[in-house]
């Protein structure tokens, strides 16, 4: 994989189209060529995981549920802002397919996946601050459906705050956190007005999030 330096950025990978019709190159970035180039394989996003077809599946099992809840402000730990929440066993035969195809590639074969699939709806205005999900309940591998819209994920070293990486997630890609980048670094969804990446604007729009996670071994 090529990697090139400029700006004191590594750009991985190649020209993609977002929604919001900015071409950008590449779709990590990170604050020096070594941690990419070390860390890359664990930080993966893989763009048109779902079609809109897939992605207006979702929408039509998860609207109805989600229309009852309202958008909260605040979280139990702090850790989200404008959101509304739930988990969710039953799905019906699309939805399945698709989920059971999110985890063949992003689980190792043979690993136990997490009990009820997360959903989380951010609002426009809202984001998802800077955190590290609990090692108690959550194994080595974080993966995510990002949908409506595109975004930009913030991954930092804990406690050295210098060494980072960005990830643009386009809308219906897949993202895939694994080992030292799902322990060592937080991560985050920026805010609308702060959602740059690699110095294009990323307007941010209502985003659902589809998350599954595997148990500790």
């Amino acid at each position: 994989m090529k990697a090139l330096l400029a700006s004191k950025l590594v750009h991985v990978g190649s020209l993609r189209c977002v929604s919001s019709v900015l071409w950008i190159q590449d779709l990590v970035v990170g604050s020096n060529p070594e941690l990419v180039l070390s860390l890359g394989s664990q930080a993966e996003v893989r763009t048109e995981f779902v079609t809109e077809e897939e992605e207006e599946a979702f929408l039509r099992e998860l609207e109805p549920g989600l229309r009852k809840k309202r958008y909260e402000f605040d979280h139990w730990d702090d850790a989200i802002h404008g959101y509304r929440e739930t988990e969710r066993v039953t799905w019906g035969a699309q939805c399945m397919n698709t989920l059971k195809r999110m985890q063949s590639v992003a689980f190792a074969e043979g690993s136990s996946v997490l009990g009820p699939v997360h959903i989380l709806d951010l609002d426009k205005t809202g984001y998802i601050k800077p955190h590290i999900d609990s090692i108690k309940f959550c194994g080595n591998t974080i993966t995510g459906l990002s949908l409506l819209s595109d975004s930009v994920m913030r991954l930092i070293k804990e406690g050295v705050t210098g060494e980072w990486m960005d990830l643009l997630l386009p809308r219906r890609s897949l993202y895939i956190l694994r080992d030292q980048v799902r322990y060592n670094f937080t991560h985050e969804i920026l805010k609308d007005e702060e959602s740059v990446f690699n110095g294009h604007r990323v307007p941010r729009q209502r985003r659902i999030s589809v998350i599954c996670r595997n148990l500790p071994d």
